[in-house]
């Protein structure tokens, strides 16, 4: 299919804008029919629209004024601070044969990853429209979704198959900063890039640790040069391994507002949502079929839609609501480094890094808590409570978030004690997953980790977890109960009752990441208590009892964890970060005896393949009835089984 790209002024595809939105100018870029022309029943093609969109915000507006630096970043003309985004969308080519909810998802580091997620395309396809397998199994486009990719992020640059935002610097500011670094290799001496711009190179130091809460120390033979106005060369010590931890602090200058992202996205999507003029490129004949919006988004980009809201920005300019619903993914209790001075949108601190972050700052989940340590009153429904522009929120989590991201205070207060969420919000644990899999893969071994590595995707749960959003936010159909491991259900625990330690090919040492106070007025932050963090209990076979099983961990012939320790030589004795373990099941009763293993074998669970098969299909029907699985996947699970494929095992 040739690719149309449109001529300013033959079409006149930039658009200004002097209505009230802050969405100053609307360039399309490129206009072409996606996929190959490749047609999904019932909706037919998709049209890819590329744009660049200017947004321009007013820092005396109390909906812009919690932006870190606003006002003392360049004004234009009317005293307005701009920002650029790349813009990306995805539409049904005839729009009346969607179904009128506008899915945003918040890029992750510039990537597509909901059509990894929803439609098991893998990347490179899942950020491309080219060719018609990049569409996956064309779930989402089977639903009629219009998709939107927003560019928020400005410590990333504008490329191919990467969407960013360029936004100014506060010009005259300066101050401390600082950036941790796990290279889990043994390279040296090694070139990184810093967070922010370095003012006084005499001001960078180093140090490094086996984990955070050692000592830091600088030896003789760590030593650091200036390369650039971001860059340094770090020659590494003796004596520590790949994954050892190393802390450069500097004195930094023009932080640039990485804190815009928010705002950007909430007045591009507000615009495409409910902009009505021929300006907005998803009406036509003066008219737009999107009725409302879902905002999604996975790991950085869950934590970036968690702070949106904590923040405020679901209001929009007019003081409606922007999301009617919102979904984070694998974001655990955490949040962002983003609106702060010297922000730090890629921040995600992991076991056993340094837990002084602001990513890991109070509140943690949507109700108003207490602050135990401080007395602070917050969550991150409070704001939207205020202009009544609250969502409907439906987190899903992995279960690697329960172990490396705190992800039992969503359900519990500051000092472990239950709490119920609110009647608008749901909560869902997708029971022996890691963080996040490319759909296919299957069990492997992995240099850095000490046990094969978990393979299970989530986007069977997922699928069905969005269509019950999609209908929550316009019929009212309430969803599933929540379905995560609670303290009052006795099936959140302390980590040192949470596993069995009799496996042995599953060796459980009680690892998980901590959650942490942390005084950020002092230079490096300093730990002042820990709050009470617990994990899901699991059963006989090492898999959480609680949550969403998926069909190969229900219908199991192995055992499938949230958890991998880190191998020797690249931190050991520490979890590491995103992945889970796989152990399969002996084949018979004397092989797993041999193996001193407790869990049952394969032939004592299923008298042969077929009664496995009925076993799946059973597990099968009982999730579509749940709503947790929908029947398209039910199906495609039971011809799995029968290839003895829905494992994952090899």
């Amino acid at each position: 299919m040739k690719i149309s790209k449109l001529g300013l002024i033959a079409i006149g595809s930039t658009f200004a804008l002097s209505c009230q939105a802050e969405v100053v100018k609307f360039d399309i870029q490129e206009r072409s029919i996606a996929f190959e022309g490749r047609v999904f029943p019932n909706v037919g093609t998709y049209t890819l629209i590329k744009a660049k969109a200017i947004v321009a915000l007013d820092p005396n507006d109390k909906r812009n004024s919690v932006i870190a630096d606003l006002s003392f970043a360049p004004k234009n003309g009317k005293g307005q601070v701009e920002a650029a985004a790349d813009v990306v969308l995805l539409q049904p080519t005839n729009r009346q044969a969607g179904n009128q909810t506008l899915l945003v998802d918040v890029p992750n580091r510039g990537r597509k990853l909901a059509p990894q997620l929803f439609d098991d395309s893998p990347q490179p396809g899942a950020n491309n429209v080219a060719k018609a397998q990049d569409a996956g199994i064309g779930y989402l486009h089977r639903q009629g979704y219009t998709m939107a990719w927003i560019g928020w992020q400005g410590d990333i640059p504008t490329q191919p198959q990467q969407l960013a935002m360029q936004a100014p610097s506060a010009i005259g500011l300066a101050g401390n900063a600082r950036d941790e670094f796990q290279f889990d290799h043994l390279t040296n001496p090694i070139n990184v890039r810093l967070s922010a711009l370095i003012e006084d190179p005499s001001s960078v130091k180093a140090t490094v640790r086996a984990q955070w809460m050692n000592q830091r120390v600088s030896p003789s033979d760590l030593t650091i040069k200036v390369t650039g106005p971001q860059s340094i060369e770090i020659s590494r010590p003796q004596g520590f391994d790949a994954g050892a931890l190393y802390e450069v602090t500097y004195k930094a200058k023009e932080p640039v507002l990485f804190g815009m992202g928010f705002a950007v996205t909430r007045d591009i999507a507000s615009f495409l949502k409910s902009n009505g003029s021929s300006l907005n490129p998803l009406v036509q004949n003066g008219s737009s079929n999107i009725q409302r919006a879902i905002g999604f988004g996975v790991s950085q980009s869950g934590r970036f839609l968690r702070d949106f809201l904590w923040l405020g920005f679901n209001e929009d300019l007019n003081g409606k609501q922007v999301f009617e619903g919102l979904m984070p993914h694998v974001a655990g209790a955490r949040r962002m480094a983003t609106n702060y001075r010297f922000g730090q949108p890629s921040r995600n601190s992991r076991h056993p890094q340094d837990p002084a972050w602001q990513i890991d700052l109070f509140p943690f989940t949507y109700e108003v808590m207490t602050d135990p340590f401080t007395g602070q009153k917050d969550g991150l429904l409070a704001k939207c409570r205020q202009t009544q522009t609250c969502p409907k929120v439906m987190q899903t989590d992995s279960e690697h978030e329960w172990w490396g991201s705190r992800a039992s205070l969503l359900v519990t207060d500051p000092s472990g004690n239950h709490i119920d969420l609110p009647a608008n919000v749901r909560a869902y644990m997708i029971a022996g997953t890691p963080h996040f899999a490319t759909p296919g893969a299957v069990m492997s071994q992995a240099e850095t980790m000490s046990l094969p590595v978990n393979p299970l995707h989530a986007g069977q749960p997922m699928r069905a977890l969005l269509s019950a959003l999609n209908e929550w936010i316009s019929v009212g159909t309430e969803p599933p109960a929540s379905r995560v491991p609670m303290r009052a259900h006795g099936t959140l625990v302390p980590a040192d009752l949470a596993v069995p330690k009799n496996i042995p090919t599953l060796p459980y040492q009680e690892l998980y990441t901590s959650a942490y106070v942390s005084d950020q007025t002092q230079f490096p932050p300093k730990v002042l208590g820990r709050y009470e963090v617990l994990v899901p209990l699991a059963d006989a076979d090492g898999v959480a009892l609680a949550g969403i099983r998926s069909l190969p961990s229900a219908v199991p012939k192995a055992s499938y964890t949230a958890w991998n320790p880190r191998a020797v030589g690249y931190g050991p004795g520490n979890l590491f970060p995103l992945q889970g373990a796989m152990s399969p099941f002996a084949i018979t009763k004397a092989e797993r005896t041999s193996a001193q293993d407790p869990r049952l074998s394969l032939e004592e669970r299923y008298a042969n393949q077929e009664a496995y098969v009925e076993a799946v299909k059973a597990a099968a029907q009982r999730f579509v009835k749940e709503r947790l699985l929908l029947p398209e996947d039910a199906e495609r699970n039971i011809e799995r089984a029968k290839a003895d494929k829905l494992s994952q095992i090899k």
